[in-house]
Order: structure tokens, then C-alpha cells, then sequence
């Protein structure tokens, strides 16, 4: 059985690449155009989810660890057979495992909410918008390939072969940091408008950070339709 963390990569690999074509077919019906898929921004997305999600799930794993959304606190009606002094009670309780059970701990889950939407949010979009737009510089030329009657790139995953997928060497990193720049704010701030909400719903109600993962997930084919759309190449 592979590892939880081998699992959430999948998983979020395969919904960025989802998200991606959905974009693409949202955009085509705007346009009122044929749906003709290019792949080249379905691999990026994916790749870029392949990268992302170890350490998002580590990081994950960092927060529950040390700010526990849980602890174990006395059942009420163990508080109110102590205050009674109802030693029977009390003993008929334990015996049915119903002295403690799971009490959510508010200061944690709001500082994990906080630290997640500051310093992760901050962290990932930053990250997300300097590989986008690096791997596009470096994938540009399929692109003017197809444009002078090559074998179209967007009918499959022929780019992926040989050793000239990405050229590292024409990427301009100075282009690429300022557009990341130009668009930080506007991500991060849309991204407030969305995640905190699915953040709590994490924190609150799931305890496995593979369950949260999933979610997470799941929300992020949303959230990437909306970044695909964001952050289109023209």
C-alpha cells in the first residue's frame, strides 16, 4: 500500500491536471471556439502539483503535530458525576470509556489557520508563480514549432520526449520574478477569499492529515480552475 504522503501527490496531481482541462474547456465556450486540448499546460500544472505536494504535506503534518486540533478533555456528565461526588457513576463511566473524549482546541486551530494562510499561502503562491512562469519561458518554443508547420504539439504528449522538453537556458529569471511579483498580491487575496474556509474545515472536523489532504484536493480543482483561467497564456 503506498504512503499516505505517495497518495496525496496522486491525487493532487491528477485533480491539477483535471482543473486544467476544465479551464481549457470553459475558455473554448467563452469564446464560443473548438475545444483542441493542449496538453503542454496540463503537464505543467501537474508537475508543478507533483513538486508541491510533498512539502505542502509535511508542512501539513508540521501544524497538526505542533498545534494539535484536539485534546482530551472530561465529558460532561463526568463533570457532573464528580461534582456530585457519585463515585458509582464515576466508575460506571470509566468502565464504558466515557470519561474523556476529543474536545476541539480553538487557540490551536486558529493559529494553524493563521500560519497556514500567512506563511504557507505567502510561501506557495510565490513558489507556484515562479515555476508557472518560469516552465513556460522554457517550453515557448514548442509552441513556435507548431507555429512554423512542426508536428503539433497539442495533439499529444510527443514534447515530453527527447531532451529539448524544457531549455532552461531560455528562461529569463529576471521576466519571470517580476511577473511573480506583479501577480502575488492578487493571488494571495483571492486565495483569502477561499482557503481560510476550507482550512477551518480541516482543522475542525478531520484528524488525519490524509483526509485533510484529500479535501484539500478536492477544493484545489476549484482553485485551480480559477488559476488556470488567472494566469492563462495568451
Amino acid at each position: 500500500m503506498a504512503p499516505p504522503i505517495v497518495k496525496a501527490t496522486v491525487q493532487t496531481a491528477v485533480i491539477s491536471a483535471i482543473s486544467n482541462l476544465i479551464a481549457q474547456a470553459i475558455t473554448a465556450h467563452q469564446s464560443n471556439t473548438s475545444l483542441v486540448i493542449d496538453w503542454i499546460p496540463v503537464f505543467q500544472y501537474a508537475l508543478f502539483s507533483l513538486l508541491s505536494t510533498p512539502p505542502n504535506f509535511l508542512w501539513q503534518d508540521y501544524l497538526e503535530s505542533t498545534f494539535p486540533a484536539y485534546h482530551m478533555a472530561p465529558t460532561r456528565k463526568a463533570v457532573a458525576s464528580a461534582s456530585a461526588s457519585d463515585e458509582a457513576e464515576l466508575d460506571d463511566e470509566a468502565a464504558r470509556g466515557r470519561i474523556v473524549e476529543p474536545s476541539l482546541n480553538k487557540r490551536n486551530t486558529a493559529v494553524k489557520t493563521l500560519l497556514d494562510q500567512t506563511a504557507g499561502a505567502a510561501v506557495n503562491t510565490i513558489l507556484f508563480s515562479l515555476f508557472i512562469h518560469g516552465i513556460r519561458r522554457g517550453m515557448a518554443h514548442h509552441y513556435a514549432a507548431a507555429g512554423a508547420g512542426a508536428a503539433g504539439v497539442r495533439d499529444g504528449l510527443g514534447f515530453l520526449v527527447g531532451r529539448d522538453a524544457v531549455r532552461y537556458d531560455a528562461v529569463e529569471w529576471a521576466s519571470v520574478w517580476a511577473a511573480a511579483k506583479g501577480e502575488f498580491w492578487g493571488l494571495v487575496q483571492a486565495g483569502w477569499r477561499f482557503w481560510p474556509l476550507v482550512s477551518l474545515i480541516n482543522f475542525v472536523f478531520l484528524t488525519s492529515v490524509e483526509a485533510r489532504s484529500l479535501v484539500g484536493a478536492l477544493a484545489g480543482l476549484g482553485w485551480g480552475i480559477y488559476l488556470s483561467l488567472a494566469t492563462a497564456q495568451s
